[in-house]
């Protein structure tokens, strides 16, 4: 114990302060005591003094003081200033108490937590840990490395909403509050977002460190990566939507029928063509098995073991079709309540079948060149780069020369469409293959109808093999099926009445747009356009009336200068 004046120098220091000095009481007073303190802490110790006797209020100090043998040990001292009655100091009471053990332990404490943290900075996973309330006060180099923050960033209160995908911070903070309270271990499942710009899946879990009263004092978090296995599992499910749609909307059968010399022609390309990656173009009728040489390919391919996705560009409305093909991003349009991965990323290491390609809207055009040049696009209301690897089969039963004249489709793609073109044969091109073709449709729809038919109508075969096929296939399909249906024995036989032989003239009218003389196009679309009101797409509008696509008439009425205003309704 120990009395000083109000200047600071000592007035009075007790028998034990002399006996562990080993100071006489001369050598003690006034600033005497100065020799017993550590020199690296005698400067420090003096201005924090000074600084109480400026500001009087009691106070603590810490200081290394030099024991009689010469050994130092660190000492709390605590002062207490008295005041007289008009309030001035008078004097100030001081004692010092040995805290040597416990400044030793607070060393070691703080030694073994840099080798925690030595540890947990070589650890490749984010690690936390957590004061009971879920605070953050240390976060190892992983987590640091993967955000680009530093820890006072990652320590702060909005660090959440900063790292964390949007879609996921309001369900994660429940989620966390609620486990938190229980005090059990819990995990949950978060998009993070890394220096580079990108989201990635983390499972973290916590779990709890308690005192000898069970209470959690701390929380130690942990974030494994685990975004190639969400990857993985959302390709797996889009396949296996995709794969419940494509059963569902199966092909016309199986299996590839005929041996005719222009089948056996396309199959060579086939076979050629399937173990590379290079993209397909197959060209045809309606009905000729578009689909089904495409699914050739694929099960012909390197990927035949990853997805086959199959999008009709034709039956999508157009405001829906760069959503269905390369996915959108939540709130990127009305309805966009969450994100949704497009079938290009479902088809991500397999193949992607693009029926009716000729009809993709311009924008959509753009994109999917993109695709086909870079292997890249963004989801719509996205920013990030999604890179797939997808092979591409497209399909057409357009003159897309044509379309590209007209302006409906754009050259390049064109080009990058056209790498390995394969036409298929009308079926009035390959007769040879009808009689094969009837009887596997006839076992096919027997069986399905519980029915047997052992003989084929010879009248009606040669109907068939006479008669044009506009349908191709499955129009040949249709009245097979047909046939079956309605049959009440053993012999197969069809009515002629069912087969619609177009004259013609009426097929020349089905294509428009194929007069040779302008005036007459002209006189066309300025009746379609007078008919719907000036109104061009939708269902009462002049595209549909004339049979074309909403982008071949807008270009057809830009080439010949028609202004379709001049025929809205007044």
């Amino acid at each position: 114990m120990w009395t000083s004046f109000p200047d600071g120098s000592k007035e009075y220091l007790n028998k034990r302060w002399y006996e562990y000095t080993g100071l006489t009481q001369e050598q003690g007073k006034g600033w005497g005591w100065k020799v017993v303190v550590h020199p690296d802490d005698l400067d420090r110790l003096i201005r924090e003094w000074l600084a109480l006797l400026d500001d009087p209020k009691p106070g603590e100090l810490e200081t290394r003081i030099r024991r009689y043998d010469g050994e130092y040990r660190w000492f709390l001292i605590r002062v207490v200033p008295e005041f007289d009655t008009e309030g001035n100091v008078v004097r100030w009471f001081g004692s010092n108490t040995d805290i040597e053990d416990r400044k030793r332990a607070e060393k070691k404490l703080l030694e073994d937590e840099l080798e925690f943290r030595r540890i947990t900075d070589a650890i490749p996973q984010s690690i936390a840990v957590l004061d009971p309330n879920g605070v953050v006060l240390y976060v190892n180099q992983s987590s640091l490395d993967y955000t680009g923050l530093t820890a006072q960033d990652l320590s702060s209160p909005e660090a959440r909403e900063r790292v964390i995908h949007p879609d996921d911070v309001e369900r994660i903070r429940d989620e966390r509050r609620a486990a938190l309270a229980r005090g059990l271990p819990f995990e949950f499942e978060e998009r993070k977002l890394g220096k580079d710009g990108q989201y990635r899946w983390f499972l973290i879990r916590y779990n709890p460190f308690r005192d000898e009263q069970g209470r959690p004092v701390r929380w130690y978090a942990t974030g494994t990566d685990i975004d190639d296995r969400k990857r993985a599992e959302d390709r797996t499910r889009n396949e296996n939507v995709a794969l419940r749609e494509d059963i569902v909307r199966s092909s016309m059968f199986e299996e590839i029928v005929g041996s005719s010399e222009p089948l056996r022609r396309v199959l060579v390309q086939v076979s050629k063509v399937a173990p590379t990656d290079s993209t397909v173009l197959v060209l045809g009728e309606t009905g000729t098995g578009k689909e089904l040489i495409a699914r050739a390919i694929h099960n012909r391919s390197k990927r035949s073991n990853r997805a086959f996705i199959r999008v009709n560009c034709a039956a999508i409305p157009t405001s829906l079709i760069a959503s269905e093909l390369f996915g959108h991003e939540r709130g990127s349009f009305t309805g966009a309540t969450q994100r949704r991965l497009g079938r290009f990323e479902s088809a991500d290491g397999g193949t992607i079948f693009l029926d009716e390609v000729g009809d993709l809207p311009p924008e959509t055009q753009v994109t999917l060149l993109r695709v086909l040049q870079e292997r890249e696009f963004e989801r719509v209301g996205g920013t990030q780069t999604v890179s797939v690897d997808v092979r591409v089969i497209a399909a057409t039963n357009r003159d897309l020369p044509t379309a590209v004249a007209e302006g409906t489709l754009r050259q390049d793609l064109f080009y990058r469409l056209n790498v390995f073109p394969i036409r298929l044969p009308a079926l009035r091109e390959r007769i040879g293959d009808i009689s094969l073709l009837v009887e596997y449709l006839i076992d096919r729809y027997a069986q399905k109808a519980g029915k047997k038919i052992r003989n084929i109508d010879k009248k009606s075969m040669e109907l068939f093999r006479t008669y044009d096929w506009p349908g191709n296939i499955r129009e040949l399909q249709n009245v097979v099926e047909r046939a079956v249906i309605l049959s009440e024995g053993e012999t197969f036989f069809v009515d002629e009445a069912w087969l619609t032989r177009v004259p013609p003239k009426l097929a020349a009218k089905s294509v428009p747009l194929v007069a040779d003389l302008v005036e007459h196009e002209r006189e066309m679309l300025e009746a379609a356009l007078r008919e719907s009101e000036g109104v061009i797409g939708g269902p009462t509008g002049a595209a549909i009336k004339l049979g074309i696509p909403r982008q071949t008439l807008e270009s057809k009425i830009r080439k010949l200068g028609i202004n379709r205003h001049h025929f809205k309704a007044s």
